[in-house]
């Protein structure tokens, strides 16, 4: 069934060059336009979000003005849209304390009614923020470099055993520009921000992604140990193993990816944009773990890598 699976690696190269492209290119301009990679939620950059629904209509400027008389200068008034919201703002501040803010939602409530049950306050101070971006940045470094550890040593019986650690961290790499891309570009159409729960998704897909890989790659092990095979070109054991795995791994995801879009379809709005950028990642690390990671082991087997061309000999 895939037989000619491997010799179309080029493609998928080019496909993920472009979709990671496109990421980068909305990263720059968001760069450029806001100052920010990314729309940066209340736990990066530290101060106040309030989230109000009325039961009336009310303008932004009503709401701004709310803010102002408190000498809240410049606050970030942004319309929600969604199912089942209207009249609905978010609103970004410096931060101001419990009492404060208990102020601000009266004042709110006296402008036009809220529902009841649809306001949110929350404060974070930046340093927070920071410390758990860094903890996060952390976490994914000591992965990768475990990954790639515990690749070699299982895989020390076989020739260049940290091929297959680098290509593991490789598409782990892959998945992360995929979901960074995906928030810069929601966040210039749809307002998304970057809050903790973002960090949340990227740590389970890599996970799921250096799971995956490590599924192919252990089939290519244990088929490269079979006697009957052993002489068997390289590129036609990979398609063999990728078949033997296939169903097993796409099974295992659309599992998940299920529950993600009912909850997408069907879930409340606050909880979309985490499910959102947590099903673009799954998607990603199933498809670079058979389309990138076992591709580029092909590639450097056969030297098509230039700058790691001396290490195929």
């Amino acid at each position: 069934m895939f037989e000619n699976f491997v010799q179309k690696r080029r493609i998928y190269y080019v496909i993920s060059s472009v979709i990671i492209g496109l990421g980068i290119l909305a990263i720059g301009y968001s760069w450029a336009t806001t100052g920010s990679p990314f729309r940066l939620g209340v736990d990066f950059l530290g101060g106040t979000r309030f989230e109000v629904q009325f039961a009336e209509p009310a303008t932004e400027d009503e709401v701004r003005a709310v803010f102002t008389e408190y000498g809240l200068n410049n606050p970030t008034v942004t319309a929600l849209r969604g199912q089942s919201l209207q009249n609905a703002w978010q609103i970004r501040t410096s931060f101001v304390t419990p009492e404060e803010s208990q102020q601000l939602e009266e004042s709110l409530a006296a402008l036009a009614p809220l529902i009841p049950g649809t306001t949110s306050v929350t404060s974070m101070s930046p340093a927070v923020g920071h410390e758990v971006t860094r903890a996060a940045f952390i976490a994914v470094g000591v992965a990768a470099l475990i990954i790639l550890v515990y690749i070699m040593v299982m895989f020390r019986q076989l020739p260049h055993p940290v091929r297959y650690g680098v290509c593991a961290v490789t598409a782990m790499l892959h998945d992360l520009l995929v979901m960074l891309g995906f928030v810069s570009i929601m966040g210039l159409v749809a307002g998304w921000e970057i809050d903790a729960l973002f960090l949340t998704a990227v740590l389970t897909v890599v996970g799921f992604s250096l799971q995956d890989t490590i599924v192919v790659f252990d089939r290519i092990r244990e088929n490269l140990n079979k006697r009957k095979l052993k002489h068997t070109d390289f590129e036609m054991l990979v398609n063999l193993s990728i078949s033997q795995v296939f169903k097993r791994s796409v099974i295992t995801q659309l599992n998940a990816m299920f529950v993600m879009i009912a909850i997408l379809l069907f879930g409340g709005d606050s909880i979309k944009p985490f499910i959102a950028v947590l099903f673009v990642g799954l998607l990603s690390g199933t498809y670079s773990s058979i389309f990138v990671a076992t591709p580029l082991l092909v590639s450097w087997e056969k030297g098509e890598i230039p700058f790691l061309h001396t290490q195929t000999a």
